[in-house]
């Protein structure tokens, strides 16, 4: 049996063990740290009774109004996203690393090599799963408020989420003296459907140019922090698991830093046309950078930052540490013997 699964593996092509290692990491970081994700694209799309509850205050107000899995709504279209995401990343940054190297043996050795080619894969998994992160977002958003009737007056507000695979009506409610609501989506392909039939291709790549422009600097320093404390890390202690995971949480948190205002602007773009909103429409990445300074204040632009912190830890260290452990259990060869 044994004989047989080694034979398997030996017949698999390396880059779908590397497509399948980087799938599997993702999804199983993203699914760890899904209530902390939820959280911060609350605080991130200005829901102004979230962020002044702050942390604790909306942890309670989840749990209270949506119950456990409240906090994993929109996971659904987040893992459907981030398992060919992650596994395009991974796989692709190996493979412009090779390519890279064969054009250039002599120049891009170094840190420079996984610079140059996580930003290219960064870029690369962007392009291909850039809708799901957008139906993932609206579905994280999206909160009805209903009013609550009694004695033929309205008298209180309940706060009302719909799960994924909950079959709801896609009517807007208009109460008077309410916020106005968001169109309730039915779930990922619901919600897929909609968006491409309100703005077509251009409708489901809402957002992609400041995405595009936060992911080349952050993935390309994401793998260049992660493989350079690899390097630094004593010979006895390289396969440990904690050495991994210390690499890989600094790699994420460094990385992340440099490129979160370009996060909160295109979070903030995919669900404008969701929010009751008089004001300007962000168009270009630096002109909505500046507008949404101006108008909601420099602050805002860091919105959720202290959650993406808690959660970038756990989410780059598991990510990083299940890659290379399924790495070693498909046998990809280490990178001496590749290169």
């Amino acid at each position: 049996m044994a004989a047989s699964s080694e034979s398997i593996l030996d017949h698999i092509p390396l880059f779908a063990k590397e497509l399948l290692a980087g799938g599997l990491a993702g999804g199983f970081a993203k699914t760890v740290v899904a209530p902390l994700e939820r959280l911060k694209i609350l605080f991130q799309t200005r829901r102004t009774e979230f962020r002044s509850a702050g942390l604790s205050g909306s942890v309670r107000r989840i749990a209270k109004t949506e119950g456990l899995l409240g906090f994993y709504r929109g996971n659904g279209a987040s893992v459907a996203r981030i398992i060919p995401y992650a596994g395009l990343h991974f796989m692709s940054y190996e493979e412009y690393r090779r390519l890279i190297m064969q054009a250039f043996p002599n120049v891009w050795k170094g840190p420079t090599l996984d610079l140059m080619a996580g930003s290219l894969s960064g870029g690369t998994a962007v392009l291909f799963t850039y809708p799901l992160d957008l139906i993932r977002t609206k579905l994280a958003y999206q909160v009805n408020y209903i009013s609550a009737q009694k004695s033929n007056q309205f008298s209180s507000m309940t706060l009302v989420v719909f799960c994924d695979l909950q079959i709801v009506s896609p009517t807007k409610l208009n109460v008077s003296g309410m916020v106005n609501n968001e169109q309730v989506y039915r779930g990922i392909r619901d919600c897929l459907s909609k968006t491409y039939k309100e703005g077509g291709i251009r409708g489901l790549y809402r957002g992609v140019a400041p995405t595009l422009f936060g992911i080349f600097p952050y993935a390309g320093l994401k793998f260049y922090f992660y493989e350079e404390m690899k390097r630094r890390v004593p010979e006895d202690y390289k396969k440990s698991i904690m050495a991994k995971l210390t690499c890989g949480s600094v790699a994420g948190l460094l990385g992340q830093t440099f490129t979160y205002p370009l996060e909160v602007v295109r979070r903030q773009m995919q669900v404008q046309n969701l929010a009751a909103s008089e004001e300007a429409e962000l168009k270009g990445t630096m002109r909505s950078m500046v507008l949404i300074a101006q108008k909601q204040g420099w602050k805002t632009l860091f919105s959720g930052l202290s959650i993406n912190y808690i959660k970038v830890v756990p989410s780059a260290a598991i990510g990083f540490t299940v890659y290379d452990t399924m790495k070693s259990y498909l046998r990809v060869p280490s990178r001496d013997e590749v290169d």
